[in-house]
């Protein structure tokens, strides 16, 4: 691995210049397949979540004070 900036800088811009140059279609094949990655982790990762069991909070009254 190189952490040289400008070869870094110029592989970005190059593979951003491919995807451009890409169809359409297949641009949108590639959106799809990562809207199913995307909601394959999130499954997983609410999957992992403890269930628990969450209770509204009352709401706090205040009684006014009587004049003395």
């Amino acid at each position: 691995m190189s952490f040289d900036l400008a070869k870094i800088l110029q592989s970005k811009h190059a593979l951003r210049q491919r995807l451009a140059a890409r169809p359409i279609a297949e641009k949108l094949a590639m959106l799809d397949a990562l809207r199913e990655r995307e909601l394959a982790l999130r499954s997983s990762k609410l999957a992992a979540l403890p269930r628990t069991l969450h209770e509204e909070q009352l709401p706090y009254r205040v009684q006014p004070k009587k004049p003395e």
